[in-house]
């Protein structure tokens, strides 16, 4: 697939995809989400979509549950909103988890307050 006609389709699913999830899918067990990342192969044949999600773990879960059950009607809104012969796969998964997003919180504002870790002080005494 041509270099360009792949990124004008990756940014054409994202957009479209966001706006689906976050407006149109009436279950209840979704929470905020977004796009963050949409990998697409080779061929168009899957995407591979990666969405920051709000919420506790338990509620990602429930919201990842809720968008693999309604995949076939994403793919129908997609295919009606996006001109293309075929929509590919889609595969969701968590960006990044919650255990691992609020460590990385916590470890780049020791960064940039130039402070080590309360284990590193003691053991330099």
């Amino acid at each position: 697939m041509d270099p360009r006609r792949s990124e004008r389709l990756t940014e054409a699913l994202r957009a479209e995809l966001d706006e689906i999830l976050n407006y149109e899918l009436g279950d209840p067990r979704m929470v905020d989400s977004q796009v963050s990342d949409l990998i697409l192969s080779a061929d168009g044949r899957k995407a591979h979509v990666r969405l920051a999600m709000a919420g506790s773990a338990a509620e990602q879960d429930e919201c990842l549950k809720a968008i693999e059950k309604a995949k076939g009607y994403i793919r129908h809104l997609l295919t009606e909103r996006v001109d293309v012969y075929h929509i590919p796969d889609l595969r969701f998964e968590l960006d990044v988890t919650p255990e691992l997003r609020g460590k990385a919180n916590l470890m780049l504002r020791r960064v940039r307050r130039g402070r080590p870790r309360p284990e590193d002080a003691a053991r330099a005494e």
